[in-house]
Parts: structure tokens; C-alpha cells; sequence
């Protein structure tokens, strides 16, 4: 089997370091990048298996980094996003651009262990199977993003509508008439739910 290799992309030398050493453990060969100049550099002569990007660095941001990939058409491999600052909205538009999933620092050793397995193993499939569905990552309207189960019922719920909500915004350009009637409700519920949930809307496009 074929030895897979991750990028880890991260400003700070001991989240590097600490990652480095526990994928080597499990058997992954790592690659490091202490900003998004470096990483852009490794992109440009291969391709990782997957890739580790931090969003705060002090050069070039991680969300920026993710969209030049995409807009390059570089974004062929999966990527998770890692931040101590994370929050629904951070992650969501990760997602929205493309990254495969969304970790949060400090990261929990069997969190990351078992997010790195099932998203390289996701990203081996062809154009990816995801609980039948198909993952392009040439399209980010779909991510691979993994609701967090471990909550009380009401809030898990909340993640899922703020999931949901984005996504049907995001897929109609913001266009509130057209979600209201795809996803069958009024459009007057519907600009309740948006404003509850703090998703914005762009006038010229509510219409």
C-alpha cells in the first residue's frame, strides 16, 4: 500500500512539530510548511494525499490560500482546515470554499487521527462517495463536513439548520424567492429563520 502523504501547513513551530510526530507515528509521510508562500511552493511541484492548513498565519491567511487553489483549479486534493479561533461561521465558509472538514485547536489526538482517515479515504474514491452522494472538489457547494453528534438535541440542530440555510443560500446566489420555493416554505418563515441564524443577506439578490 502505497505510503500516503500529508502537508501540514501551520505558523507555529510546535503545532508542526506535534503533528509531524504523530502522523509519522501512523505510518503518513509528512511535509511541513510554516507559511502559505511554502505551501503554495510544495503545491506547485506535487500533489499531496491531503493537507493540513491552519486559517490564521500571518502571511496569507488559510481561507485565502484554499480560494486561490480553487480559482487555480489546484484543489484536487482534500483539505481540512485547522484554528484555535473556530467558530459555525469560520467553518462554514471553509466548507462553502471547498475544504474537505474543520478541526479545532487544541486538536484531540483521536479526533484528528480518525478526521485525517476518513477524509484521505473519502478523497481516494472517484470524484469521492460521500453517503451517496458526490464530492467534486472542483464544486464547494458540497462539503464533506461532519455535523458534531456529541450535542444536546437543540443544538445539534442549530449547527444542522446553519449547515442547511448556507447551503441552499449559497447554491441560489443569495436569491431568498427561489430557496423559499426549493425547500417549500414561505418566504416570509424563511427570512425569520435566515435573520435567527444570522445568516446576511444581499438585497439585490432577495428578489
Amino acid at each position: 500500500m502505497t505510503t500516503k502523504e500529508i502537508l501540514v501547513v501551520d505558523d507555529e513551530i510546535g503545532i508542526r512539530e506535534l503533528l509531524s510526530e504523530i502522523l509519522f507515528d501512523e505510518g503518513y509521510r509528512v511535509h511541513l510548511a510554516e507559511n502559505a508562500q511554502q505551501a503554495r511552493e510544495f503545491r506547485a511541484q506535487q500533489t499531496p494525499n491531503l493537507v493540513l492548513l491552519d486559517i490564521w498565519m500571518p502571511d496569507t491567511d488559510g481561507l485565502v490560500l484554499l480560494k486561490e487553489w480553487v480559482d487555480q483549479g489546484l484543489l484536487t486534493m482534500p483539505v481540512i482546515m485547522m484554528s484555535g479561533h473556530g467558530t459555525i461561521e469560520t467553518a462554514l465558509e471553509a466548507t462553502r470554499i471547498g475544504a474537505a472538514d474543520f478541526l479545532e485547536k487544541p486538536i484531540a489526538l483521536q479526533k484528528l487521527l480518525k478526521t485525517v482517515a476518513q477524509v484521505i479515504q473519502q478523497g481516494a474514491k472517484p470524484k469521492t462517495q460521500v453517503e451517496g452522494q458526490t464530492q467534486n472538489y472542483d464544486e464547494p457547494s458540497l462539503p464533506l463536513f461532519h455535523l458534531p453528534l456529541d450535542l444536546p438535541l437543540r443544538e445539534a440542530r442549530e449547527h444542522f439548520d446553519n449547515l442547511y440555510f448556507n447551503y441552499q443560500m449559497n447554491k441560489e446566489n443569495g436569491n431568498v424567492t427561489r430557496v423559499a420555493d426549493n425547500i417549500g416554505i414561505e418566504r416570509t418563515h424563511l427570512y425569520r429563520k435566515l435573520k435567527q441564524l444570522g445568516i446576511k443577506m444581499t438585497k439585490k439578490h432577495t428578489d
